[in-house]
């Protein structure tokens, strides 16, 4: 498996002995894409698809609420030794986002919308997250896996055929003009995610694929936008029956 860099890693366990993902929090995004290595037992291809600077994280509101349980020491104690410093922005001071000292790299806290995508706050962790349409689908019965840093870091990352679907709907919600890399991105990891879990893991695919699709119209016109860029993709899906 690929090691996970020292800044990133670092990270990781400082937010692990906190507690992060023992009280729910989901690692998302590339950096979750970067350990279904060991997951799927395939080897990632070199370039774009697998490079990130941000480490994402996700967790419920309601569970945030109802483990009346929090992260020990505070995450502003701990980014703090990790010379991270909150990013202003607009939620009424609650900071949701920590950019690093020197590397820039960037923290981000993220919880599912239903609607509104506002600022709300996750108990548990003590901080304010970004909240998003569809990310309920994305973080539902997430998985552990093991980020190869030192003696390693035991983090909670999404299911790999929710992340593949997902990555389909919020690509064709991003705007996709010229120098825009994301929407790219997002369709190279869900084809290569697809494509790998297509030869063992059929049944894991196709449920996702179907829950998604059931979820409703706007749920399947992004899922059908990216698509059609993606022939070899929707083949496979196709072929599922779903």
């Amino acid at each position: 498996m690929t090691p996970t860099g020292r800044a990133t890693g670092s990270i990781l366990s400082a937010m692990a002995a906190a507690g992060i993902f023992r009280l729910g929090g989901t690692l998302v995004g590339t950096n979750a894409f970067r350990l279904y290595e060991g997951e799927l037992g395939v080897r990632l291809p070199l370039g774009g698809m697998a490079n990130t600077g941000d480490i994402d994280i996700a967790q419920f509101e309601k569970l945030s609420v109802a483990l009346q349980d929090q992260v020990e020491p505070g995450l502003a104690e701990t980014f703090s030794a990790l010379k991270f410093d909150p990013v202003p922005g607009l939620g009424k001071g609650r900071t949701w986002r920590w950019a690093q000292e020197g590397s820039g790299q960037l923290v981000e806290f993220l919880t599912p919308a239903f609607g509104d995508e506002t600022i709300r706050d996750l108990q548990a962790l003590g901080v304010g997250a970004q909240a998003l349409n569809y990310l309920n689908f994305l973080i539902a019965e997430p998985i552990h896996a093991a980020a190869i840093y030192r003696s390693g870091v035991l983090v909670q990352v999404p299911r790999p055929e929710r992340y593949a679907i997902h990555k389909l709907i919020i690509a064709a919600r991003r705007r996709d003009g010229a120098g825009s890399l994301k929407p790219v991105k997002d369709r190279e990891q869900a084809a290569f995610l697809i494509k790998a879990m297509a030869e063992d893991r059929l049944d894991d695919l196709a449920a996702a694929y179907a829950t998604a699709t059931e979820a409703g119209p706007r749920w399947r016109e992004h899922i059908g936008n990216s698509l059609k860029r993606m022939p070899e993709t929707k083949a496979i899906l196709e072929s599922l029956g779903a």
